[in-house]
């Protein structure tokens, strides 16, 4: 039987020990992440935040979900910026848990064994349908990155990078030093 976006509400709240997700009405628990998975992260976020006003875009990391309204599907993505007015609109709402069903100029999965698969397959047809402008998927192990950057058509250019300097699509005065997410 699926799982309602209010009882997943509820379960996500009241279950602080888990990082819960719900796909197509069932939930599904989000691992624990290796060191590199964590390291890229963490410092894939310095770097954004210490570029981004935070009068207009805020970081969020492994904590935020993004809401796919048709498929009945909360994702926690590993990192994703939202604009500073999505947030405040979320502000005075005690008992809900933090979601936006707005398309995000980013949001970044990074692949782990252990959900690798999923990121990929599942997650990233959803993150196309709510028309996030730009989705990555860094490989810590490979040292790569797939993006995928939404067109004025609806469609979306697949990319694959290896290194360098890396300037954000709807976030043109942003630039990720790609290396230095490697800096272990």
């Amino acid at each position: 039987m699926p799982v309602t976006a209010q009882t997943y509400e509820l379960v996500a709240l009241e279950d602080p020990e888990q990082k819960w997700e719900l796909y197509d009405g069932q939930l599904q628990s989000k691992p624990e992440m290796t060191a590199e998975h964590n390291d890229v992260m963490s410092q894939l976020v310095h770097q954004l935040q210490n570029q981004l006003d935070q009068s207009m875009f805020r970081v969020r990391s492994n904590s935020s979900r993004v809401h796919v309204v048709d498929a009945e599907s909360y994702f926690v993505p590993d990192v994703m910026v939202v604009p500073t007015s999505a947030f405040r609109a979320r502000l005075g709402n005690p008992g809900r848990i933090e979601f936006y069903d707005i398309p995000l100029p980013l949001i970044v999965e990074i692949w782990s064994p252990s959900t690798g698969r999923f990121n990929v397959g599942a997650k990233l047809a959803r993150y196309q349908e709510r028309e996030d402008a730009e989705i990555w998927r860094i490989h810590p192990y490979e040292r790569t990155l797939t993006r995928w950057i939404r067109q004025l058509n609806g469609e979306y250019t697949r990319h694959e990078l290896t290194g360098g300097n890396i300037r954000l699509v709807a976030l043109p005065d942003v630039t990720v030093n790609f290396d230095a997410l490697f800096d272990f």
